[in-house]
């Protein structure tokens, strides 16, 4: 089946700005500073490769390939981007992120703003402000989006217990991130249990649950969709720690190393500090004490070294190669449609070969 990638993100993006339109009409009575807070949450809903709403499109006709109502479930499927930029705006802030996808993340934009203005208090804490409130708003409108797209009540009910229980594990992921890097673990293990709460979850599987259950699928369907979903969320992730680390700014839209100068003990990380060379235990600590501090170019390179001579860059490589086969195994025993079959088949390699 082919199926069309560009068409479908381009629907999303109409579905997300009808919305988003929509919300500024009702909060129009609120004046300048709301309608600030609208354009920003309409800039971080724009952009992106859309998998958290491909893989809840995909999960519906992994059950069904009758799509009664196209525009309900394309609204159903962009409620996960809500959440996905919702998650993004809050993740930007903690890790203090300067940018996302090319421009000033969105506490770095208001705090310009605030600075622009004049204003009398401090312009940090009113960009902090911003990004925490923008953040809670997007994940309010993720609920709102699912629970009004026009799909049966029966079935958007059992949709939103997927949905919660996603909610719920990346925001408990993301504390576990928050305290992992504030005691300095590196563990690989623990770093594991981050990536797949984190991200791996939210990011495929629990869409694809969400998915299938607006299509009245059963327990057994979405236990399948487990097996394909949760491995390749995973390669998903890891993917990203690479970009995260050996990326191009060009293409990713972040600083090169982005995630060095931020500190994340990524699974990359953890199993690049477990083997360094022993013969030569300075790279080990080189790479855990300039962990999280402003780094130079040269040092960036000097720890994308450090990283690839310990054998951790093949190691994810590996990673990402064992789940993503271990994900298509368990599809072509999955009891979906022929056509699900097809397009989650792509996805996969999608997901787990990008470079951004």
């Amino acid at each position: 089946m082919t199926w069309d990638s560009t068409a479908f993100r381009a629907a999303i993006g109409s579905t997300l700005d009808m919305f988003v339109e929509e919300q500024a009409t009702r909060l129009l009575p609120l004046g300048e500073d709301a309608a600030r807070l609208v354009a920003e949450a309409r800039r971080s809903v724009t952009g992106g490769k859309r998998f958290r709403a491909a893989f809840c499109y995909w999960g519906y006709q992994a059950v069904s390939e009758k799509v009664p109502d196209e525009a309900a479930l394309l609204r159903a499927a962009a409620a996960l981007e809500l959440l996905h930029a919702s998650a993004l705006v809050h993740d930007d802030f903690m890790d203090a992120s300067d940018t996302r996808r090319g421009r000033p993340a969105t506490h770095k934009a208001f705090e310009a703003f605030h600075r622009g203005e004049g204003w009398a208090s401090d312009p940090v804490q009113y960009g902090a402000a911003a990004a925490i409130l923008l953040g809670d708003l997007l994940l309010s409108w993720s609920d709102e989006l699912l629970r009004t797209c026009g799909l049966p009540h029966d079935v958007v009910r059992d949709a939103l217990g997927y949905f919660d229980t996603a909610r719920s594990e990346v925001i408990a992921g993301q504390f576990l991130d928050v305290s992992i890097q504030a005691r300095g673990e590196s563990d690989v293990e623990q770093a594991m249990r981050v990536l797949r709460y984190k991200s791996a979850k939210y990011s495929i599987e629990r869409p694809l649950h969400v998915g299938a259950a607006l299509a009245g699928g059963g327990a057994d369907l979405l236990a399948a969709l487990t097996e394909y979903g949760l491995p390749l969320g995973e390669a998903f992730q890891l993917r990203d720690d690479l970009l995260g680390v050996f990326g191009d700014p060009e293409v990713t839209g972040k600083p090169a190393g982005d995630d060095l100068t931020e500190g994340k003990r990524t699974v990359l990380v953890a199993l690049a500090l477990g083997a360094a060379d022993p013969a030569d235990g300075a790279d080990a600590q080189r790479l855990d004490r300039m962990l999280g501090t402003e780094l130079s170019a040269d040092e960036v390179a000097d720890l994308r070294r450090v990283i690839h001579d310990s054998g951790a860059h093949a190691e994810v490589e590996r990673r990402i190669s064992e789940l993503t086969s271990r994900s298509l195994a368990a599809l072509e025993l999955a009891p979906v449609t022929e056509p699900a079959r097809a397009v989650l088949r792509d996805l996969a390699e999608a997901a787990t070969q990008r470079i951004v």
